[in-house]
């Protein structure tokens, strides 16, 4: 299992993908500290107090993370998606497991990988727009390991679907899938917070079903959570307009959500062992 994630890696580096995303991540960071630097400029030339100044950067750091989510679920998606399914096309899957190698070994092998490849990415962009910001407004969040490590997490359970898309699906259309649901999972978490700021619990029970079947909309409130100013929490939280709003959060996921989430990965690492079992080759 341990060699077969360290090809994961190796193939993953060598892939021009994820090297342009890597670039792409770059550019992106370079964007955000220059665009940071003028707007706190034009902010405290107008005279405003240097709390207006990280208020305006923490909630301008929230929405680069919403968007920086949708490029890390196309990043896990499409290194995910074509992880077996390619293998298996190419013959490649076929020549390992004629060897002592069980199916299970090779699919977490695989996994393990793919997570080693889909966290540094996460992690590394993450820390890096957020340390970059801080470097020209001179806020940082409460925490850095908080929204990054959400960031991984969210990372590792599209990686993961993937995967088991992977087992069955060829690689477009395993992707694509896996975009779209998460995409899905998202707007239904923004509706279930609508639904619980206006008491419509069969709304509310929208974001509630989308949590449990896709968690990476409860992951994405981590990272809200996370990148939000103490002030901000004591401020807005438990106001309608603050429940409703799909970029605050004035708690982080519960204990119970965790495990949850940490339990969704097992069950579907065990279903697509049990895919790629049933597999003919």
């Amino acid at each position: 299992m341990i060699t077969i994630a360290r090809l994961t890696i190796g193939e993953a580096a060598r892939r021009r993908v994820l090297w342009v995303l890597v670039g792409l991540a770059l550019v992106a960071v370079a964007l955000v500290t220059w665009g940071v630097d003028r707007l706190v400029a034009l902010i405290r030339e107008q005279g405003e107090p240097e709390l207006q100044v990280k208020l305006i950067v923490s909630q301008l750091l929230i929405f680069i993370a919403f968007m920086f989510t949708f490029v890390l679920a196309m990043t896990a998606a499409f290194l995910g998606s074509p992880a077996i399914a390619a293998d298996l096309e190419s013959g490649v899957a076929q020549a390992l497991l004629a060897r002592p190698l069980r199916r299970s070994s090779y699919l977490l092998g695989r996994w393990l990988g793919l997570s080693v490849v889909v966290c540094g990415y996460a992690v590394g962009s993450g820390l890096l727009a957020i340390l970059a910001a801080g470097w020209v407004s001179g806020y940082t969040p409460p925490s850095l390991i908080v929204p990054v490590g959400f960031l991984a997490m969210q990372a590792i359970v599209l990686m993961t679907f993937a995967l088991l898309l992977s087992t069955r699906l060829a690689p477009i259309a395993g992707g694509a899938i896996c975009v779209v649901v998460y995409g899905l999972t998202w707007m239904s978490g923004v509706l279930g917070n609508i639904g619980t700021a206006l008491n419509a619990s069969g709304v509310a029970a929208i974001g509630d079903i989308g949590r449990i079947l896709m968690p990476t909309d409860g992951l994405w409130r981590g990272v809200v959570f996370g990148l939000e100013p103490s002030v901000v929490i004591a401020t807005v939280g438990g106001s309608t307009a603050g429940r409703a709003n799909p970029f605050f959060e004035s708690e982080p996921p519960s204990p119970a959500f965790l495990a949850w989430t940490i339990l969704w990965l097992a069950l579907v690492l065990v279903a697509a062992i049990r895919q790629l079992q049933r597999r003919e080759l």
